[in-house]
Order: structure tokens, then sequence, then C-alpha cells
């Protein structure tokens, strides 16, 4: 039996007709090849011609990047200092800011039950809830004789209740030097009703609607009990100019006021009240007079 050699066509030749040809012997007295080992062979030719041809085709790997998400992150302050009687900022800055749930919001508690928040609202004595775009104005607010250590847990909470993120601060709040005393009033007469309306001041637009709008927080801290809460928003709706802040302020302070409040463990303060039963008479308040005639006993 004579010795067959075969060639395997070149891997560029995809064609089985010329893979078939290639394969002929060399000598005129061929010997037919078995048809299984022809086809097996044209497989291996036209397979082969195939992983040549197309190395990126189906069987070459296709790598997948993995891709994680952004963890969302709080970022506070470790220390915040206050004082007695004062407001101070609460930046708290969320990030990123793209992609949170809607209605996504920062729940704050461990503050002092007495003390309040500039934006938001209460949830709980101690805890506040305030919304993402009232960060940047978020500021504290601390009423009078209040000091000490709190441990302060605020964290970013979606509409379902799921928290996203946390972070703590610690709050702490010690007295400060006393400020001087101002000096006393010069004795003059008192102005009449028509010579206080005319030199009372009037309120821009825009001034008197910030004014009013402090009033009514103070107005709610009030009807809560919160009395340390309501004087801040009252005093500085009362520096804006608003008379009938100052006028609520001063009765904050009043001791006749205080008992029809029934207001119970707060010590009035008659001095205080005078300050701001006057200032409230400077910007035109009409009761102001009467009361302050009450205060000092019907003199």
């Amino acid at each position: 039996m004579r010795r067959i050699s075969l060639r395997v066509p070149d891997p560029g030749i995809a064609a089985t007709a010329n893979a078939v040809r290639l394969l002929r012997p060399a000598t005129t007295d061929a010997v037919p090849l078995p048809v299984c080992i022809l086809g097996r062979v044209c497989a291996l030719t036209l397979a082969t011609a195939m992983l040549v041809l197309a190395p990126e085709g189906p069987l070459a790997p296709t790598p997948v990047a993995a891709q994680q998400s952004e963890q969302v992150t709080l970022e506070v302050a470790p220390i915040t200092n206050a004082a007695p009687a004062s407001r101070v900022r609460l930046p708290i800055q969320v990030r990123p800011r793209d992609g949170l749930a809607k209605n996504s919001f920062i729940r704050i508690r461990g503050l002092p039950a007495t003390a309040a928040l500039s934006e938001g609202y209460a949830i709980a004595p101690g805890a506040w809830a305030v919304p993402l775009n009232a960060l940047p104005s978020l500021a504290l607010i601390v009423p009078v004789g209040l000091e000490g250590k709190s441990d302060v847990v605020i964290a970013l909470v979606n509409v379902e209740g799921s928290l996203l993120a946390e972070a703590t601060t610690t709050l702490t709040i010690t007295r400060q030097a006393p400020p001087p005393a101002p000096p006393a009033p010069q004795a003059t007469a008192p102005p009449n009703s028509t010579t206080r309306a005319l030199s009372a001041p009037q309120l821009a637009a825009a001034d008197r609607q910030r004014a009013l709008g402090l009033h009514t927080r103070g107005e709610e801290q009030l009807g809560r009990g919160n009395i340390y809460a309501a004087r801040q928003f009252f005093e500085r709706a009362a520096e804006v100019g608003l008379a009938e802040s100052a006028l609520a302020l001063a009765a904050t302070y009043d001791p006749a006021e205080l008992a029809r409040l029934k207001v119970v463990g707060l010590k009035p303060e008659p001095g205080e009240a005078r300050k701001w039963y006057e200032k409230a008479r400077e910007l035109g308040a009409a009761d102001a007079e009467a009361r302050l005639r009450r205060l000092d006993g019907g003199r």
C-alpha cells in the first residue's frame, strides 16, 4: 500500500472544494480515501480557518467591567460648640446628592429637649426632621440656661424609613462671660401716641414678610410650651422691626403674663420685660404703654 501525504490548506482558504482538491495524492494511481476520513479532514480544516480568521468570535472571552454604586456619606463636624441663649450654624453635607430618592430627609436625634432648629419640624422631644434643601441655612437655637454635652445622631433617611447614612457630633454648650450691663435709660418725657405712630419705623414688604414668618414660628413654640425657643424667634422678628414680636417677647418675661399663661417653673424677669416693652413702644405697639405701667405697679 502506498503512503499518502496530506497537506493542510492555508487558514485563509475557507472553501471546502479547495481543501478537498489539495487532499488528492501526487501520483496518477490515487487510492480513494474513505468518506469518513475525508469528512473529518474537511471539518478540521474549516474549524482551523474559523479560529484563525475570527479570534473575536463567540468563543473569545468578553471582559465585563464591574460597576459599584457610589456610597452616600454624611459630613458633619465631630464637635459643635455653642453657648446658652445663642444661635449657631449646624453644617451638614450630603455627598453625593445626585441619585438620592425623592423626599429623602435628615433625621436629627439627641438634641436637648429645650433646644430648637431654625429649619424642619420636631418629631419627638430632642428629635427633628429637616428637608435636604434646608441644610444650607440650618442653625441650632440654644435657650437661656442650657449647658452640658449631648451626643447628636444625624441620619439620612428615605421616605420608606430606610437608613442611607449616619454620622454623629458632640454638642457642647458652655456658659460665656456675661456682657456688660447696658447704660440706664435717660429720663425723658414719654411721647404721645401720635408721635410714636409717626416715629415708628416702616418695614419693607420683604422684611415684614420675613418677620411675620419668624413670629409665627415663635407662636408655635409658645403653644408647645417651649418658652426658650419661642423667645429666640420673637427676638429675631423684633430685631427686624416687628412690634408684635417685641410685645410677645416682653410677655415671656412679664410675671403677670406668665401667670396668665399658667407657666410653671420659669422665673419671671421684670427687667427684660421692661426692656422689650419699651422696644415694642418704640416700634408702635399700642399695648406696650399700658403693660409698662402695670409692670411698674400702676405708676
